[in-house]
């Protein structure tokens, strides 16, 4: 078949999916160039202006969730915004607040972490013909696992004082903790590296290991859907169990045997939606109240765009740390601790 008219095809069957693949395609190429910016900017610096400079991009922040989890606890709590990564603290909040009502909009559109399971997973396809499924026993025993991982980290900083929280923001450590990030990704090596081999290994065979099992950040977003504002409901009346809504859930979640789909690891990706043959029989609610299957992911990417756009007109995006200051820190983050 032709790309133009398999295009045709798999958009009058599946808009919202063939959406979803380039949107994921499309942030993770952007977050590559964001990684390449940012490396050429910590180059410049740890050179001591050997290369070119470049700006550095905010947007690395948003993946400091240890950061803005602390910057969210002073904020919350004493009302001071975090000026050493802003961006952090703006995206988290923005990610956790969605989840709300968009569910875990963000895992299925623009996580790359979730973008590459979803690319190895689908490798796995091609090379065994299908993902395997995991016995029911272990995943009663590997759930668990993401929601401790997130309550580790959650009452370590509810816990923290607010003196202490304050102190460790501007701490040099925090200040670098991006480039500790990177250095961690340019040197891998030793645990790091084995865990991301084993990983690869699993997701090929098991479908988004990483983010059903594992991923502590997806868990804490996903607690907004404890208060059901948003879900998916099946009509049993017109379900011919064909298990298709099952089949192409990224979650695996057994939509066909349920009446509402209630699941903290729903992330409305609508996947099971427009997979279903019959009309009507899987729809996304808001409030009880039948919405269009492009709500959830337009009103993600509008009130993203919203944010950020707000967040930068205001100043509560970029980093105030100067470039002197930057200066003297690069060359020593190796040795921060």
């Amino acid at each position: 078949m032709k790309p133009k008219a398999w295009y045709k095809k798999q958009w009058k069957r599946k808009p919202v999916q063939l959406t979803r693949y380039t949107v994921q395609g499309l942030f993770l190429l952007f977050l590559l160039y964001v990684g390449l910016q940012f490396y050429q900017f910590y180059l410049h610096l740890e050179t001591l202006g050997k290369t070119p400079f470049v700006e550095r991009p905010s947007a690395v922040e948003g993946f400091l969730p240890i950061s803005g989890l602390v910057a969210l606890k002073v904020w919350l709590t004493s009302g001071e915004f975090d000026v050493i990564h802003p961006a952090g603290l703006v995206l988290l909040a923005f990610f956790v607040g969605a989840g709300l009502i968009l569910r875990k909009s963000f895992c299925s559109w623009i996580c790359p972490v979730g973008t590459a399971g979803e690319l190895v997973a689908w490798l796995g396809r091609k090379m065994f013909k299908r993902n395997f499924e995991i016995p029911r026993w272990l995943i009663w025993l590997l759930t668990p696992v993401k929601y401790l991982l997130m309550l580790f980290f959650v009452l370590m900083v509810v816990q923290m004082p607010i003196f202490t929280a304050k102190s460790f923001l501007d701490e040099p450590y925090n200040k670098v903790s991006d480039i500790k990030m990177l250095l961690l990704f340019t040197n891998l090596g030793g645990f790091t590296l084995k865990f991301i081999i084993v990983l690869f290994i699993l997701s090929l065979f098991l479908r988004n290991f990483w983010c059903r099992f594992l991923c502590p950040y997806g868990a804490l977003i996903g607690l907004g859907s404890i208060f059901r504002i948003t879900k998916i409901e099946r009509n049993e009346d017109t379900c011919t169990n064909c298990q298709m809504c099952t089949k192409v859930c990224p979650q695996r979640l057994k939509v066909h045997k349920v009446e509402t789909v209630n699941s903290l690891s729903c992330s409305a990706c609508m996947s099971c939606v427009e997979a279903c043959p019959v009309k009507d029989t899987l729809r996304m609610t808001v409030a009880r109240k039948k919405v269009n299957k492009w709500f959830v992911p337009v009103t993600f990417f509008v009130l993203f765009f919203l944010v950020i756009t707000i967040a930068k007109i205001t100043d509560h995006w970029d980093s105030i740390i100067s470039y002197d200051e930057w200066k003297q820190l690069i060359p020593e983050a190796k040795n921060i601790k």
